[in-house]
């Protein structure tokens, strides 16, 4: 039923008039990825922590929904609200607190974007150890409660492994802070550790202690393509293997994928490459661009003198090198075929040949109208998945989930690799979830979340 309008006027009165937005301000709004995601008729966007734990205090005594909001880029339905339910916005949660060069640590607001941290960061030749394509957008407080990976998550692991320590505001309003700066710390449970990928619905993360890296030299990036995916594969454990340069990132797209790109952008001159079955970027540093050039292009004569790569081409500038990955992070197969179904799949790297071999092979068998469009980040085995026909299938997700999905445990994968359960994901979770561990995850929800207002309905 819709929130009440005693209801709304209490919590606009916790938060003050300035820090809520009502269903006519949301309106011309944009709703983020989801349009789904302003189903909600009031955003409260608190501009303190304090208020916060007001705000879900009396959520929780009036059995009110809470659907936390990071920069609105989630793809499982994670973030989409309905009528009745409130939003907690922490977009006022922006401000990097503190950076500690000497520790490599920093702490910062749920509302920090992960670029404005990154910028933050190399002014120290730093940087956040974490990179996706929804930089701009992504906050720190999302890609917390996802447990976000990225391209460089095969390098430094995901969120899991950046983050130091939370703040955490908790259902009943009462606040978790566990900001340490440490990477040494036992003492007794590690608390902290359960809001990580639990996607809202234990608590609002409000700030995050996270572990900064070393910001990379200079880039040399290249687009290799190649036959088959068992090259693509044996290519990766060759370049991370070299050791005249640090490999950044070795990212994996299909054919069909550049193409559709390729046609978006105007871009012609990849018209060789694109016809190949997959592309990997390949982007490695050294301290000196021209170095890393040269050791690249090096490295790309003998992967072609052992027949390895059937083309590749060198980016020889930063307008080529920007080119290459809108490349591997535009979907220009969702514009031109919108209806499309999308899948967050990992496998390990050695089966994930025969893994995406069996999804070709069970797609068509199933329907030979859908077709496959395959991008990832290939060095932890990390794979989307598209599959699109002529027509839109959007009504058809559980229909095909198991034909992607089912094989994954056998291998030792996981059908939610990087973007979270949300809505999208709920029945994978029941079909193929240990039921032990889905038990004991219900259990942890009553336990924090014992009216269940915290994002409800999602990943449960």
């Amino acid at each position: 039923m819709p929130l009440s309008a005693e209801h709304a006027a209490n919590l606009i009165a916790i938060v003050g008039p300035d820090s809520a937005r009502t269903a006519a301000d949301l309106a011309g709004a944009d709703p983020g990825v989801d349009p789904r995601n302003f189903g909600a008729g009031l955003m409260l966007r608190p501009r303190t922590t304090e208020a916060l734990a007001r705000a879900l205090a009396y959520c929780n005594a009036s059995r009110i929904g809470v659907v936390p909001q990071g920069g609105r880029t989630g793809l499982s339905g994670g973030a989409e609200s309905r009528d009745g339910e409130v939003i907690v916005a922490l977009d006022r949660f922006a401000q990097i607190e503190s950076l500690d060069a000497v520790s490599r640590t920093a702490i910062a607001g749920a509302g920090v974007t992960l670029a404005a941290l990154a910028g933050r960061a190399a002014a120290h030749g730093l940087a956040p150890g974490i990179d996706l394509g929804a930089r701009d957008s992504a906050t720190l407080g999302g890609l917390v409660s996802t447990n976000a990976g990225g391209n460089a998550a095969f390098r430094h692991g995901t969120m899991r492994e950046r983050v130091l320590g939370l703040e955490v505001v908790l259902a009943d309003g009462s606040v978790l802070s566990e900001l340490r700066r440490v990477r040494k710390r036992n003492e007794g449970l590690a608390i902290e550790q359960l809001f990580i990928g639990a996607e809202g619905t234990l608590g609002v993360v409000t700030r995050v202690a996270l572990a900064l890296v070393d910001r990379a030299g200079s880039p040399a990036t290249a687009l290799v393509a190649v036959p088959s995916l068992d090259a693509a594969v044996a290519l990766c454990d060759s370049v991370r293997r070299h050791p005249e340069f640090e490999l950044q990132a070795v990212e994996l797209m299909s054919g069909n994928h550049a193409a559709a790109v390729c046609r978006a952008i105007g871009t012609t001159e990849l018209a060789t490459l694109t016809a190949q079955p997959y592309l990997v970027l390949v982007e490695v540093c050294r301290p000196d661009a021209a170095a890393a050039a040269a050791a690249l292009a090096a490295w790309l004569e003998r992967e072609a003198a052992r027949g390895t790569i059937e083309d590749a081409a060198l980016a020889q500038n930063e307008t080529q090198r920007q080119r290459f990955w809108r490349i591997r992070e535009d979907w220009a197969v969702d514009r031109e075929r919108p209806g499309g179904l999308w899948y967050d799949v990992s496998a390990p790297l050695a089966a994930l040949p025969r893994y995406v071999g069996g999804c070709r092979t069970r797609l068509a068998s199933h329907d030979p109208a859908l077709e496959l469009f395959v991008i990832g980040h290939l060095g932890d085995g990390n794979v989307h998945l598209t599959v699109n026909a002529a027509r839109p299938i959007g009504g058809r997700y559980e229909e095909i989930a198991p034909l992607l999905t089912d094989e994954l445990a056998a291998l030792g994968g996981s059908f939610s690799a990087e973007h979270g359960i949300g809505l999208e994901k709920k029945a994978t979770l029941r079909r193929l979830g240990a039921p032990a561990r889905l038990d004991w995850m219900r259990r942890v929800k009553t336990l924090f979340d014992p009216n269940g207002i915290m994002n409800p309905g999602k990943v449960l």
